[in-house]
Formats: C-alpha cells, structure tokens, sequence
C-alpha cells in the first residue's frame, strides 16, 4: 500500500470519528420561567418555578436521574428587595422524566419551589429582582449542571 492510500485512509477514518455521535451525557440548553408576580400582600408565598432543560444521552445504556437541585442566584434589583445582589437561594427540585434512555436526547421538566413576600399593590412604586437560575442534577452518568439561558424575574410592590 503506497503512502497515499494510507494517507487518504487515515483522513476517511478521521472523519467518521469526527462525525459520530457524542458517547456522553451532557445538558445542553435551559429555560426558566420569565416572570412571576408575588401577590399583593404576600408573606412567604409559595409558587413553582418552571424549568426545561434539554439533555442528550449519546451513551449505550440508559441514564436515571438520581437527584436534582436548583440555584437562585439574585443579579439585580429594582426598588425596595429584601435580599441583597449576590445571595444565593438553593432548593430542591422535582424533574421529570427521571430517565434518558440510550442514544436519545430529551426535554426535561424540572420544578423548583421557590416564594416571594410583597407589600400591597398600589400607587406606589413596585419593585422587583432578577435571577439567574442554575439547575443541578446527580445521574448515573455523574453530575451536572446548567445555567438557564434567561432570568427568572420576580415583581413585587
């Protein structure tokens, strides 16, 4: 065999491994709810916030989600806030599906409890804070983690 064919050899199968799936598992994109606005008068309310992170699981076998969590981090604020820029809130989290199966990519739920206190609406001034939201989950793959492509926003008066 000349050194050419070797050569042309080397570079076909160096494309085809270039080309092949991704044997990981890996989160590849996330989104959280915008915005949620606290009622009027609410101390230490409860809501969901909403996330959906795309996963890819280029493996052979089946990956099961084992835990999840989820990261509040404020960013800004506007107005009168009880928490400064820079505290952090970690919750737990709810995800469904709890398993990727082999070579397949999947859109998963993900619910974090969060709340809100907010004085009375009215002709004053409201305010507000934004979040950037990190979603961590545990797998059978090892551990993961992702920031949401937006804030999550919370408006309060």
């Amino acid at each position: 065999m000349s050194f050419r064919a070797i050569a042309v050899a080397v570079l076909a199968g160096s494309a085809l491994a270039c080309s092949s799936a991704d044997p990981t598992f890996s989160l590849k994109s996330a989104t959280v709810d915008d915005v949620y606005w606290c009622p009027g008068g609410a101390r230490d309310a409860g809501y969901d916030l909403h996330a959906t992170v795309v996963a890819h699981n280029g493996t052979a076998r089946a990956v099961a989600i084992v835990a999840a969590t989820a990261e509040m981090k404020l960013t800004s604020v506007r107005g009168s806030w009880l928490e400064r820029v820079g505290d952090r809130y970690d919750a737990g989290a709810k995800v469904a599906p709890t398993a990727i199966a082999a070579n397949s990519t999947s859109t998963l739920t993900v619910t974090i409890p969060s709340a809100c206190t907010s004085g009375r609406w009215g002709p004053h001034a409201s305010s507000s804070g934004s979040y950037v939201v990190t979603v961590r989950l545990v797998t059978s793959a090892g551990a993961h983690s992702i920031n949401a492509a937006n804030p999550h926003q919370i408006l309060a008066a």
